[in-house]
């Protein structure tokens, strides 16, 4: 994005576009071999990635049939990030963004169609899904960069010095960027030498923990960076400071009762979204314990999106990766050790406080540069979005507790219930909110509306 942004500001559309196309026949040819080299290699890497399941056969030869299945899918992602960060750069947010639903779309497909038996196993049909999805996606974001004017014609993959410099950014920024997915693989890794289903309740733990990631983090740091990297072009660096830190207020404002709701009720939560069939109450309250551990990290993974682009939009990718290669030795001991204690949600919470870790550092970092300053508005709003947290986390708590008959109910009682209490609390947390100046309702709908 820095690389297409800048060229855009300073040399053009057209000499972007021709760039774009060069990066995207370059990293085609790279993640084509990639991917099939991955393929080839899956029983070997399913022996690094889930060594626990060696000592079952039938599970080991499935997990790796099924990955071997969806793999691509990460090759059609890398390239819907390209342009999907194309568009951000021109501030057409909407097609990335909605990206992810043609996944949903054609999941939702595939199960309607095990459940009417037109498809047999939902394993390999679903798995199946995921790479028809992945196919899906790349088509709509290419629709998209062509309605915008910014599709790219591919030529013979070279080494242009733009490219050279792509390729140089682009790996530490990938690993300073992804250390969450990076912690997230090395909790599968550990969770699969503990007790049966514990890689299970990490994985649905985490996609619940996800939803507030994915809307917030994911939108400050696609808005983010483009907008940075013209301002600091620009010369504008005020403006750029100002950017930075509405970016942290506004991840703050939507994170912290997000890590509230999470961390005072994650087994009501847990329980109407997913106990019914084989995911049984044992299930519930273990997957519960390991959503409220990584909701602890919740407000550190979304700042983490919010600091990165100010390294990003400086072409610095180094400092963060780093950072991140410390935070993932740190994740690694100190899951080793709270799972001796917590079992899986050790290694949940291990992951929670290493990203405590590492947006602190980046923080620091960036402060000690004299590239972030927080300003007045910033210092005196954050003490009051955390009573107003606080409030609505002792308004959950009390209306679990008054709530307790329906929330343990039948279906249609809990999630009536479970919605009445979050909605309650919700109203609490606004109303202190702006009772305190911590958030005036104007400037939210106009960050909104930008992001």
């Amino acid at each position: 994005v820095p690389l297409f942004a800048g060229r855009l500001t300073t040399q053009g559309r057209a000499e972007a576009i021709r760039f774009a196309g060069e990066v995207a026949a370059v990293l085609g040819t790279i993640l084509l071999v990639f991917t099939l080299a991955a393929i080839l290699a899956m029983p070997w890497l399913m022996v690094v990635i889930a060594p626990g399941f060696i000592d079952d056969p039938a599970k080991f030869m499935l997990t790796t049939e099924l990955t071997r299945i969806t793999f691509p899918y990460l090759m059609f992602m890398a390239l819907v990030a390209l342009m999907g960060g194309m568009l951000n750069s021109i501030e057409r947010f909407a097609a990335t963004a909605a990206a992810p639903i043609v996944l949903n779309i054609v999941l939702i497909a595939v199960l309607a169609a095990v459940r009417a038996g037109v498809l047999p196993s939902p394993g390999p049909a679903l798995a199946w899904g995921v790479a028809a999805a992945g196919l899906g996606q790349l088509v709509w974001i290419a629709l998209a960069c062509k309605r915008a004017g910014i599709l790219f014609t591919l030529p013979r993959p070279r080494l242009t010095p733009g490219v050279r410099r792509l390729l140089t950014l682009m790996f530490p920024a990938l690993i300073g960027a992804g250390v969450v997915q990076i912690n997230l693989v090395i909790d599968v890794i550990l969770a699969s030498t503990l007790a049966e289903g514990s890689v299970s309740y990490l994985y649905y733990a985490d996609r619940v923990n996800q939803l507030p990631l994915g809307v917030v983090g994911v939108a400050v740091g696609i808005a983010l960076l483009p907008l940075l990297v013209r301002q600091l072009r620009a010369g504008e660096y005020q403006a750029a400071q100002n950017s930075q830190n509405r970016a942290i207020e506004f991840a703050l404002t939507l994170t912290l009762p997000a890590a509230a709701a999470l961390i005072v009720i994650p087994e009501q939560i847990v329980t109407v979204l997913f106990q019914r069939g084989a995911f049984d109450p044992a299930a519930a309250r273990a997957t519960a314990a390991a959503l409220a551990a990584f909701a602890a990290g919740l407000p550190a993974y979304v700042l983490i999106k919010a600091l990165i682009p100010g390294f990003h939009a400086r072409e610095d990718t180094k400092t963060p990766v780093k950072i991140a290669i410390v935070a993932v030795i740190a994740n690694v001991a100190l899951a080793l050790i709270l799972m001796q204690f917590l079992a899986h949600a050790g290694i949940a919470l291990a992951t929670a406080l290493t990203a405590w870790f590492n947006a602190a550092m980046l923080g620091w970092i960036l402060i000690r540069r004299g590239h972030l300053v927080f300003d007045r508005r910033l210092v005196r709003r954050v003490p009051r979005l955390a009573l107003a947290a606080m409030a609505m986390a002792g308004a959950l708590w009390g209306g679990a507790a008054m709530l307790a008959g329906p929330l343990n109910d039948g279906e249609p009682s809990r999630i009536a219930a479970l919605a009445a209490l979050i909605a309650g609390a919700m109203a609490v947390f606004a109303l202190i909110a702006m009772a305190t100046g911590a958030v005036r309702l104007g400037e939210l709908r106009a960050a909104l509306k930008r992001g």
